[in-house]
């Protein structure tokens, strides 16, 4: 059966939340600024204008990522919006899970009128990264990147829209 994605619903809070504590904690330490998105995650994200997308397989959340107006704003005159908390389940990885939920997130962002999406990872998440390279992102340069609130996050990628 192949991998569905629809918009967040009260039920999927928790599998959020755990898909997304297992990746960062499988990689790196849980900090602050993951704790109270997750904590406060309808208002944090949905709240503040933006959306939730969860992948299905089975009717089973194993997919989820979110796409809201970013932390920092450039001040550039275009309508910037940015995907955070992309996670898949461990085991299944490599499915294509990421591929349908980062699709999913770029339609939102098109359709809530943004003209470009930023993000940011850490270098060690190469599948990740392979994944927003295949759908257009660009490496931003040392000069370009924007203040993060993640110690972990050493690589920002931008889609022009």
């Amino acid at each position: 059966m192949p991998v569905t994605t629809r918009r967040y619903r009260q039920e999927d809070r928790q599998a959020f939340i755990d898909l997304n504590r297992d990746w960062i904690e499988e990689y790196f330490v849980l900090e602050d600024s993951d704790r109270q998105q997750l904590e406060e995650l309808e208002a944090s994200i949905l709240g503040k204008g933006g959306q939730i997308i969860v992948a299905l397989l089975d009717d089973m959340v194993v997919g989820a990522g979110a796409i809201l107006p970013p932390h920092h704003d450039p001040q550039d005159g275009r309508q910037w919006l940015e995907v955070i908390k992309m996670a898949a389940q461990k085991d299944m990885r490599g499915q294509g899970i990421g591929r349908a939920v980062l699709d999913a997130l770029i339609a939102e962002g098109t359709a809530m009128g943004a003209d470009a999406i930023w993000l940011e990872t850490n270098a060690e998440l190469k599948a990740a990264i392979r994944l927003y390279e295949r759908r257009g992102f660009q490496h931003l340069s040392a000069d370009h990147l924007w203040p993060t609130p993640y110690a972990r996050c050493n690589v920002q990628m931008v889609l022009e829209l």
